[in-house]
Order: structure tokens, then sequence, then C-alpha cells
């Protein structure tokens, strides 16, 4: 059975309905949520048991080692080759799986094994049919060995339980190797301290390079033996005698600094706590959060989607300092407490998108630490992250997308952050030689002859410096200000009006002679992830002069139309299946596409937004394994959605405004630090589809936005539906 139940949702609605003010705590909106959603087709979220934002995410690993195994598990395959404490979700490569136990009874052959073949490794189908799926907190069945695994979670801990049937040949085993199969062992260590606990490092080269991760575990029952396994110590037995039913409890605690390190978050965190308790605690903080942003007027699948999402969301970014605030840094240093909590995974590229501006209007508290840890990573490796993982940039995708995540926080005035020394960080990192940046300050632009991707890291930068133009703009930093806005436009060197596409261009400024819109290759192209029918409209900065590309509004809005009926085929050597989710040849799968119908409302014709809002939010997401059309992408996907079911949309990073579309529920509310921002939606059926009025509060809005201040200051924003395509502001 699944933990999510119409039972359990029905109770939630139940508890719900009548009101969305802040007074309403009781509500269990953790029983809203299905873990399982995005664990098939591309989704890639990790299933197991964590809390919001923690550094561990303890759950099972599987034998496949494919693509869509990136977060170590798949709905289509129930292998477990062991319980692992860190995990990715929703991303589009694979790391960590670090520190794997795995519970077996007799003897076996160490190593990942094979599907299907128990002659082969330690590793066991699970029972899914028995599986128990719930935020905090995760179970299953292990058929090989009539062993029920149980798990939950700390910030920083793992609390296991496993019940053992009658055996003198009882084990756990301590997998220090397989439990990743993205990485490969720099140093493995572990020894016996007592009869009942172990202490250990595991030192791995991967995504993360010369990742560091030092562990203590703890068994509530003396091992008989401590026996490592092999000339390499990659695996380490731990022999128990049980009785029927016996159970077994384990505790866990991570660090990335050092084993004392590991041993005061052990003491701080699970040593004092049993399993129910732990496991209580991690669904209270999951409701908190929860909590944060209410729903009425929707059905149980938007219901079920949309706290899904939220908790998809919160898996990170993920703390990274231990309990004393010390951490390990970009210059694999160790740092003591910088007078916040540091984080890690981030996934900037995705995330400064939707998913970081909203976490600005809910977590502005957190979201200081969040940008004090970016400012930090670029004062000890000399620019602002790209794709932080466990104290390592992997680089991973295109632009310096770190820029626009620190100017958006900096513009909205998040409290705890010193503008100055982030102003030190973007600029430094705006004017950086690397990943084309010596090109654009040469050139004016990033030539296809000169750098892989241009279009893609040309035009993601053209969005950075525009973000840091605000920031220029607001501490008076004329001459830099004036210097960037003329970058931003960098983009229309490559606005070929002979196509109406953007297209490659050469350092001799030679346009590319095969050009082709509908090639998305991931050989010789200027794009990532994506082709021009996608990147002509990545300018959220720059509307504008796009429009003037275009010859006008009128042509613009012909063109957008044509993006949506396109032939939906990708052409082109090798293309990535992240280019998923397509209508026509907008890829909601995908994030360079997630901004493109919002300039529908920016262009004067907001119901065909509309209705083009609509048709995603029915046809991309669903309550299924496979329901999201695209890698969760560490919450950009769920962000996406909602923000789109309030109504509004950060389509100029930095910019502080939200631009409006149409809310897809009767009432939304959000906790801010002014009190309670409500959106109301009045009038609507499924022939009243489109906006008519809009009002903030009780005032005519007649503008397509509203404001960073205005949400965060509290209030009620009012939709007013009715059957007119009409434009309100």
């Amino acid at each position: 059975m699944r933990i999510f139940k119409r039972s359990l949702l029905a109770l939630a609605l139940l508890a719900t309905a009548g009101s969305v003010s802040a007074q309403q705590p009781a509500t269990d909106y953790a029983a809203l949520v299905n873990p399982k959603i995005g664990s098939g087709g591309h989704g890639h979220v990790f299933v197991g048991a964590n809390v919001p934002f923690g550094m561990t995410q303890v759950g099972p690993t599987s034998i496949s080692q494919d693509w869509d195994w990136c977060s170590g598990y798949h709905d289509s395959e129930n292998s477990v080759i062991g319980f692992s404490h860190t995990h990715l979700s929703g991303t589009g490569c694979g790391d960590l799986f670090d520190v794997t136990l795995m519970p077996v009874i007799g003897e076996v052959e160490y190593g990942r094994g094979r599907l299907g073949d128990y002659t082969t490794g330690f590793w066991s189908e699970a029972d899914r049919t028995k599986e128990v799926v719930e935020p905090g907190y995760y179970s299953v069945p292990l058929t090989r060995y009539n062993i029920l695994a149980e798990m939950t979670a700390t910030e920083r801990g793992g609390l296991h339980r496993y019940t053992f049937p009658a055996s003198d040949e009882a084990a756990i085993i301590l997998d220090l190797v397989h439990g990743g199969c993205w990485d490969r062992p720099e140093a493995l260590y572990a020894e016996a301290v007592g009869n009942n606990r172990i202490e250990g490092y595991r030192h791995t080269y991967g995504w993360a390079n010369h990742q560091k991760v030092y562990f203590v575990i703890e068994f509530s029952k003396p091992f008989d033996e401590f026996e490592p396994i092999g000339e390499d110590n990659w695996y380490y037995r731990l022999h128990f005698k049980t009785t029927e039913g016996e159970q077994i409890g384990v505790k866990v605690a991570l660090s990335s600094t050092s084993i004392e390190g590991a041993r005061k978050n052990f003491d701080a965190e699970v040593a004092n706590t049993d399993f129910d308790a732990a496991r209580k605690m991690a669904y209270d903080k999951w409701n908190a959060e929860l909590s944060k942003m209410r729903i009425e007027g929707a059905t149980d699948e938007q219901m079920e989607i949309f706290y899904t999402g939220v908790y998809h969301m919160y898996v990170a970014p993920s703390l990274f300092s231990d309990v004393d605030g010390t951490y390990r840094g970009a210059d694999q240093q160790i740092h003591a407490n910088p007078g916040h909590d540091t984080y890690t995974t981030f996934s900037l590229w995705d995330t400064y998108r939707a998913k970081l501006p909203l976490m600005t209007i809910t977590h502005p508290e957190r979201m200081d630490d969040v940008i004090n840890t970016m400012i930090n990573i670029c004062e000890e490796q000399g620019f602002l992250p790209i794709w932080h993982l466990w104290a390592w940039d992997n680089g991973c995708m295109v632009g310096s997308p770190g820029i626009i995540a620190v100017s958006d926080a900096v513009t909205k005035r998040i409290e705890g952050i010193d503008a100055e020394r982030a102003w030190t960080a973007i600029y430094t990192s705006a004017m950086h030689d690397i990943r084309g940046g010596k090109c654009r300050k040469e050139y004016g632009f990033m030539p296809r002859d000169l750098q892989a991707e241009s279009i893609a890291h040309d035009m993601e930068f053209a969005i950075a410096d525009a973000a840091a133009v605000e920031v220029a703009k607001m501490l008076g930093k004329s001459e830099e200000q004036a210097y960037l806005e003329e970058r931003s436009h960098s983009w229309l060197n490559y606005f070929d009006p002979s196509t109406g596409f953007v297209r490659g261009k050469s350092s001799k400024g030679e346009w590319r002679e095969d050009f082709n819109p509908f090639n998305a290759s991931r050989i010789a192209n200027e794009y990532c992830e994506g082709n021009a029918w996608q990147y002509t409209w990545l300018v959220p900065q720059d509307l504008d002069k796009l429009v003037e590309c275009f010859g006008g509004v009128e042509n613009t809005i012909e063109r957008l139309d044509g993006l949506f009926t396109a032939d939906t085929k990708m052409e082109g050597e090798d293309v990535t299946p992240d280019i998923s989710g397509l209508i026509g040849q907008y890829v909601h799968g995908n994030e360079p596409s997630h901004h493109i119908i919002y300039f529908y409302t920016m262009l004067g014709q907001p119901w065909t937004g509309a209705d083009r809002l609509y048709e995603v939010m029915d046809t991309m997401y669903s309550t299924e394994v496979d329901g999201l059309s695209g890698n969760e992408d560490v919450g950009q996907m769920s962000a996406w959605y909602i923000m789109t079911t309030f109504g509004f949309y950060p389509v100029e990073p930095a910019a502080g405004k939200y631009v409006l579309g149409v809310p897809m529920v009767d009432h939304a509310a959000i906790d801010v630090q002014g009190g309670v921002f409500e959106v109301e939606r009045k009038g609507y059926n499924e022939k009243r589809r489109y906006v008519q009025r809009v009002e903030l509060n009780g005032k005519p809005l007649e503008r397509n936005y509203i404001t960073h201040d205005e949400v965060v200051a509290g209030g009620k924003l009012t939709f007013v539906m009715g059957k007119k395509q009409s434009c309100w502001y």
C-alpha cells in the first residue's frame, strides 16, 4: 500500500475547509503529500525519509545505475542494495549515496549484484505493495531476508529500525563503496569503538570532487563481531544473533568536517531520541513547513500535487554545517561558525527562476543564510556558486546563475545580507574570465568557435548582468551599472532577422551555415538542452528588445503563438531526454521555457496566457509516479506549479516584481513577514475562466504585475473572473 490514501486526503480537506488563515496549524498537511509523484518517468525524485532542508536523506538505493536512477530510486524497479544517508532529488546527474547500510541473513556475496540473481551481491527485492512513504518516514519489507526496514531522519542524522526473523546469521553490512555508482573512492575507513559503535569516513571523487563524509553509527544491540571484508575494506559486516521479530535500532550522524564533528552532531540530534519520537518530530517539521502556504477551492488532485510540490521543494538547499556551525568550505578548508547556517545542493541554473524567489517570500529568515553561504563560497573559490555540492562546485549547466540568486535577494532587501559584500561577490563573478567570460569581454558576446554552448552561456550571462544592474542601481554603482546594462543585451548579437531566431555566430561575425531551429543535438551545438525555438525567448530581462527584433507587439504575439503550434520534433545527434513536456516547441520539462507563457501578459494578451497556463497545469502535472514532465530539478518544476497556482510568477530576475497570470484555486494564503498574503479567485467556473479585473486590498490594480514589497507586506490580491477575453490593465 501507499501511505497516501484517499481517506487521509478527505480528512485533511475537511480540516482545511472554511479558512485559509494562519490560525489553523492543526491541519494535517503532511497527509496530503504523495512522495512517489515523480519517482517514475524522468522525475528523479528522492524517495525516503528526511526533514526540510536537512543534510541527510535516508532511503533505499537500487542496483540500477542508469540516468533515471539519479536519486537511487525508480518506481519501475524494486531492488535494494542498501539504505544510504545522502541522496539527490530531481537532478539530471547522480552522486552521493553515502554510508549505506543493508540488513541481511546468512552468507552473501559482497558487491552490487545483478538484477534477478541472488547469487550475486547482497541485494534484495523490496515488497513495494507494503512500502510506506510519508514525510519523514520510509519503510519496506526486504523479501529475500524477511526483514522489515524502517527509517526516519533528523537534520544531520538518520535512525533505522530493522525487524529480523530468528537467526544466528543475522548481520548489518556497512557498504562504503557500492552505495554510490556515480563516484569512486579516494579513501574509505571505519573502525569499531566498543561493541556497538562504528566511526569512520568516506572520501570520494565524482560529481562532487573530493567529497568528504564523516560518520558515527551506533547500534541498539552490541554486535558479536566487527568484520572488515576484502583487502580494500569496502564493506564491514556487523554480526548479530536475533530472535523472531527482534528489532535492532541504528542511529547515524554525518558531518563534512571530521569524525569529531559527526560525534557532536550525533550527541545533539540522535543520541537521546528514540525512533518513534524522531519520526514524529520529522513529521511535525514537515507539517510546520507545509502549513506556510494554504489553498482552498482546489480539486483533490490539485491538493495532492500542490503539497507534494512544496515537499519536493524543501528537500534542498541542504544544511551543510555542523551543529556548532563549523563547515567545510569551497576551498576544502574547515571554517569556524560564520554566524549563520551553511547550505549546499545549489542547483542554481534551475532554481534561480522560481524556487529561490518563492523562498524569499516564504523563508526570508532562511534565505539570508542561503545567500550568505553563496557569498562565502565566492570568497573561498573566487566566484559565486553554479552547482555547489558538498564543498565542490561541479560547474554544471551554463551561465553564472549565482549572480541572479544573490542579486534577487539583495534587491528584495532580505535582512542579514550585507549588500556591499554581496555586490563585491556579484561583480567579481560577473567580471570573471571563466565559462566564456573572457570572450564576452573581448567580443561582446560568446563566439561559437571559441565557446561550447555559446548561445546558452551568453544568454544566461546576459540575464545575470541584468540582475546585477538592479543591485548596482540600488547601491549607486553608476559606472558598473552602465557597463552591465549594455552587456545585458549581448544576446542581440545572435538574433538573425532573416530567420527570426537566435543563431550561432563566429568570432569573425559569420553565421552558422547549417542552421536548423529544430536542431537540439548535444554535439557541437550552441544551445544547452534545447534549440533555437526555446532560446530565442530566453530574454526575461529584455522582452522590449525582442519585440523590436520581431517588428512590434503584434508580430511578437504571432511568433509566440507559433512556438506552441510548431512541430514537436527535435532533430540532431544525441538529443538529451531533458527536452520533455512539449507543447509544440515549448518545453515545460526544462527550465529555459518556464517564463515564456507569462510573456502573453506582458504583451497585453493575458487571456491567451491563461489558456496556456491551464493547459500546462492540466497536462504536465499529475498524481501518478510519472506526474512530472521532466526532472524535478531540485524543486523548480514544483515551484513553477505553486507560483502559477497563486496567479503570479517572477519573470524578470531581481526586478522585485511578479507578473500576473491566472489563479488556479479559489483561495490561497501565504504566511509572510507582514502577516498573511491572500489570493482570491471570484466568480470562476469552466466558462468564466478569464481575468476581468484585479484588485489589491480592494482597489483596482491597473498593471500586469505585483511587487515583492506588496506581497510580503500582507494583504489580499483578488482576481475577478468572467467569460470575456479581456485585458484588465
